[in-house]
C-alpha cells in the first residue's frame, strides 16, 4: 500500500468530539500556526535583572521629544517609569507632612522584653517577661540569632509560630533574662490613613535616630517603608532596613523587595525628635478580586485586629488596575476608581506625578474615574466613569472631557471645549478603546461610538450593540482596522459593525475559567504573526484548588486565518512592539522579550500538538503503522547541534477509550546546507482502530516546523 499523505485543517478543535474532528488538531502548547501548519512559538528572555515591586497589569510605551524610550508599569502596588533598565518610581503621593517644624505628630517606638525562661534551639515558643506594648508578630533578635514569630499568646505570654535562623545566623540556646530586641518599629501618627502594604518615606528623623549609639539610625528611618501591619487609625508598624548597599561580609543587597533587617539595641530608646514628616504614596490596590462589602472586603488584615473597616474598605473590591496616555510626551495615570494624576517629563525621572487638580489653572477637575485616555486627532482629555461637575460622588456612567490642549481646564464655557457625555445603556462602565475612526466604550451590557463632532457639543456618543458583555477592564484591545474583546462566554470582534467570533474553543476556555478573577484578564496583539491574545486565570489555578489565582493560560485568535489556539503561560499584561524591537510581557517582578530565540528565559521550552483520531473505513478493521517519513524543518535553531523534535504515533480501538502512546522516535536535523537534511525516516510499529499523531520538543534553541509527513499504514484485519 502506498505512503499516506498527512495533511490537517489549521487551528485547533476543541468544541466537537475528537473523532468528528477527524483531519484536524485538538491540542496544543507553545505552538501557532502560519500558512496553514503548525511551528513553535517564539522564546523569552529577561529584558532586566532588576525587579519592580506588586504585580504588573499595565504597559504603556512611548518615546519623549529628546529621543528617551520609556515603558509606563502599573502594578497593584506602584507605578514606574522605565528606562535603560531602570525603574523609576513616579508613584504618586497621598499626604506629605512637612519636617523640621518642632512640632511634629510622628513619633517612632522601639520594643525590647527579655526571655521569661530559658529557650532552646528547636522550641516551638519563648516565652516573654510581657506582652504588652509588644508587635502582634513580627521578627527578633536574641544574642546573635534572628527569630520570626507568627502570634503572641497573651494568655501564656509567648511567641509563637517560630521560624528560626534566619540571614544565616544560628539556632541557639538562650538563658532566662536574655534581652529581646526588635527590628520592628511602631509608628505613631494621629489618623495616618495608611493600609496595609502602603508605602510612606520619612523625613525631618533628629541626628541621632531614636539614640546615640543606637542601631536605629537617622539614615535608618529617613528611607522608604512598606507599612507591615496597621495598629489602628494612630499607629502602625514597619521594619527597620539597613540604609546600606552591601555588608562588610556576606554580601547583601537591602532593598524594599529584599530588606536586611536591623534591630535596636539598649541605646534606641528615643522617639525620633520632634520635626519628624512623612511622605505617605496614594493607597496600594488590592492583587485579587474580593467580592461583597463584609468579611473579607479589601485586604486581608487592613486595619487593626478586631477593629470595623475604614471607610474607604467597603468600596474596594476590585484589583488595581491603571490606565495611562500621552500628553505629549508627558504621561497621564489613572488608578481605576482614584484620581487622575499627570507626570511632567521635564521634570525628570527622580519626579512623582501629581493629581491634576493640582495643576497650574485646574478647573473642576475630576477627582475620581475608571479609565483616563487622551484622544490624540482632537487632544482632549477624557475620563470615564467619573464625578460630575461639582461633585465629588462616582457616576459610573458619566464621561467628562477637558478643554483642547488643556490637562487642567474641565468647566465648560462658551469659549472653551470641555464637556460631558453620559452613556445611555447599561449600569457601569467598564473600557474605552481609541481606534483610527472613532472612540469605542464598552459598559457591562452595550457597545457605543463616541466621535469627535466639532463645536458647540464636541463629542457625540451612539449606541452600536446592545446585549453583548466583555469580560473586564482589560479585555479589549485594537489591532489594524478591527477590535477584539472576550465577553463572559463569547469572543466578539468590531470592525464597523459588531459580531460574535467563531471560536473553536470556546468551551475549552469558558469551562475552565475562573470568573471570581475576571478582572485580571489581559489581551495583547503580536502583530508580526496577527494574533489576538488573552491571559486568563484558569479555575484549575484558583485559590480554592490550590492555586495562586494568577493568570496561567493563554488564548489566541489569529485574525489573518481565522483560526485559534491555546496553551499554558503565565503573564500578568503584554504590550505589542512598538518603538522596541520585540513584544514585552510582565510575569513575577520581571519584564520579558517575547519572541526571542526558542528557549524560555534560557530554559528549554517544552511544546507540542496532537491530531485528533484518523482510521482507515471508519475503524471498520485495525490497521498497522509501520514507518513515518517527517516533513519538518528547523531553520531558524539557535542550537543547531541538538534541533530535533519527537514524532509519536498513539492508538486506541473506541473514542471512548484513552489514546496509547504506540511508537515514537526523533526527528533530528543533521545539515543545514545547502538544503536542510534531517532524519530520513521513522521505523515504527503501531496498530490500532484509530491513530493520533503527536509532535513534542523540549530540546533547547530548537525552532520546528510541520509540513506534511507521510505514514506507512496497512489495513490489518478486523480483531
Amino acid at each position: 500500500m502506498p505512503l499516506q499523505k498527512l495533511q490537517f485543517r489549521p487551528g485547533i478543535q476543541r468544541d466537537t468530539t475528537a473523532y468528528s474532528a477527524e483531519g484536524g488538531w485538538t491540542d496544543c502548547d507553545k505552538v501557532r500556526f502560519r500558512l496553514g501548519y503548525p511551528e513553535k512559538f517564539g522564546g523569552w528572555t529577561k529584558y532586566t535583572n532588576n525587579t519592580y515591586l506588586g504585580a504588573a497589569r499595565s504597559l504603556h510605551n512611548w518615546v519623549a521629544l529628546d529621543g528617551s524610550d520609556f515603558l509606563g508599569i502599573g502594578t497593584h502596588l506602584k507605578y514606574y517609569v522605565e528606562e535603560g533598565q531602570d525603574f523609576n518610581d513616579i508613584t504618586p503621593i497621598r499626604s506629605a507632612i512637612a519636617s523640621g517644624s518642632g512640632a511634629s505628630t510622628i513619633t517612632f517606638t522601639a520594643f525590647t522584653t527579655t526571655t521569661s525562661g530559658a529557650v532552646s534551639a528547636t522550641a516551638a515558643t519563648i516565652g516573654v517577661s510581657t506582652v504588652a506594648n509588644i508587635p502582634p508578630q513580627g521578627r527578633i533578635k536574641i544574642g546573635s540569632e534572628e527569630i520570626e514569630y507568627q502570634s503572641v499568646d497573651t494568655t501564656t505570654n509567648e511567641l509563637i509560630g517560630l521560624t528560626r535562623g534566619f540571614n544565616n545566623t544560628i539556632a541557639a540556646t538562650h538563658t532566662t533574662g536574655a534581652t529581646i530586641y526588635w527590628g520592628t518599629i511602631k509608628v505613631n501618627h494621629n489618623s495616618h490613613g495608611a493600609n496595609e502594604n502602603d508605602y510612606v518615606t520619612f523625613t525631618g528623623v533628629d541626628a541621632n535616630g531614636l539614640g546615640a549609639s543606637g542601631n536605629i539610625t537617622q539614615a535608618v528611618l529617613q528611607q522608604e517603608y512598606q507599612v507591615v501591619t496597621v495598629i489602628d487609625a494612630d499607629e502602625f508598624l514597619i521594619h527597620a532596613r539597613s540604609d546600606t548597599a552591601a555588608a562588610t561580609s556576606g554580601g547583601y543587597t537591602s532593598t524594599l523587595q529584599s530588606p536586611y533587617q536591623v534591630y535596636r539595641n539598649a541605646n534606641d530608646s528615643g522617639t525620633g525628635g520632634t520635626g519628624v514628616g512623612a511622605n505617605y504614596q496614594i493607597n496600594v490596590g488590592l492583587n485579587s478580586q474580593v467580592g461583597g462589602t463584609g468579611w473579607g472586603a479589601g485586604t486581608w488584615g487592613r486595619g487593626g485586629w478586631g477593629s470595623a473597616a475604614p471607610g474607604g474598605l467597603t468600596t474596594q473590591t476590585q484589583i488595581r488596575l491603571w490606565s495611562e496616555d500621552n500628553f505629549g510626551e508627558d504621561l497621564l495615570i489613572n488608578p481605576r476608581d482614584a484620581g487622575i494624576y499627570y507626570w511632567d517629563k521635564s521634570n525628570g525621572l527622580g519626579t512623582r506625578a501629581i493629581n491634576i487638580t493640582t495643576l497650574a489653572g485646574a478647573s473642576n477637575t475630576p477627582t475620581v474615574a475608571k479609565q483616563v485616555l487622551v484622544s490624540d486627532q482632537d487632544r482632549h482629555v477624557i475620563a470615564f466613569g467619573c464625578n460630575p461637575l461639582g461633585n465629588p460622588a462616582q457616576d459610573p456612567l458619566l464621561i467628562r472631557f477637558s478643554a483642547q490642549e488643556n490637562a487642567a481646564d474641565w468647566t465648560p464655557t462658551t469659549i472653551n471645549t470641555a464637556g460631558d457625555l453620559l452613556i445611555g445603556a447599561g449600569s457601569e462602565f467598564v473600557q474605552a478603546v481609541e481606534t483610527k475612526r472613532e472612540i469605542l466604550v464598552w459598559t457591562d451590557a452595550s457597545l457605543h461610538s463616541m466621535r469627535f463632532i466639532g463645536p458647540p457639543f464636541t463629542f457625540g456618543i451612539q449606541q452600536l450593540a446592545s446585549g453583548i458583555t466583555i469580560m473586564g477592564p482589560k479585555a479589549a484591545v485594537a489591532t489594524e482596522d478591527f477590535v477584539f474583546w472576550m465577553g463572559i462566554d463569547n469572543f466578539y470582534v468590531y470592525a464597523g459593525q459588531t459580531k460574535q467570533l467563531p471560536c473553536t474553543v470556546k468551551d475549552l476556555v469558558f469551562n475552565d475559567f475562573n470568573f471570581a478573577q475576571a478582572d485580571k484578564v489581559t489581551s495583547g496583539v503580536n502583530s508580526e504573526y496577527s494574533e489576538v491574545i488573552w491571559f486568563y486565570p484558569s479555575n484549575a489555578n484558583s485559590v480554592a484548588n490550590g492555586g495562586d489565582g494568577e493568570n496561567d493560560k493563554y488564548v489566541v485568535y489569529n485574525y489573518a486565518e481565522e483560526i485559534w489556539y491555546f496553551g499554558t503561560m503565565r503573564r500578568t499584561a503584554w504590550l505589542d512592539r512598538s518603538t522596541r524591537t520585540y513584544p514585552v510581557a510582565v510575569e513575577a517582578g520581571y519584564l520579558y522579550n517575547h519572541e526571542f530565540g526558542y528557549d524560555a528565559d534560557g530554559v528549554a521550552m517544552d511544546s507540542f500538538i496532537q491530531s485528533a483520531p484518523m482510521d482507515i473505513a471508519d475503524g471498520h478493521q485495525f490497521s498497522m503503522i509501520s514507518k513515518i517519513i517527517p516533513d519538518m524543518t528547523f531553520v531558524g535553531s539557535t542550537n543547531l547541534s541538538n534541533a530535533q523534535a519527537t514524532m509519536e504515533i498513539q492508538v486506541r480501538n473506541s473514542p471512548g477509550e484513552a489514546l496509547a502512546a504506540a511508537s515514537s522516535g526523533n526527528v533530528v536535523r543533521t545539515v543545514a546546507a545547502p538544503i536542510e537534511e534531517y532524519t530520513e525516516q521513522l521505523n515504527l510499529r503501531a496498530r490500532g482502530r484509530s491513530f493520533s499523531l503527536k509532535i513534542t520538543s523540549n530540546a533547547s534553541g530548537t525552532k520546528w516546523k510541520l509540513g506534511s509527513p507521510r505514514i506507512d499504514i496497512r489495513p490489518d484485519g478486523r480483531r
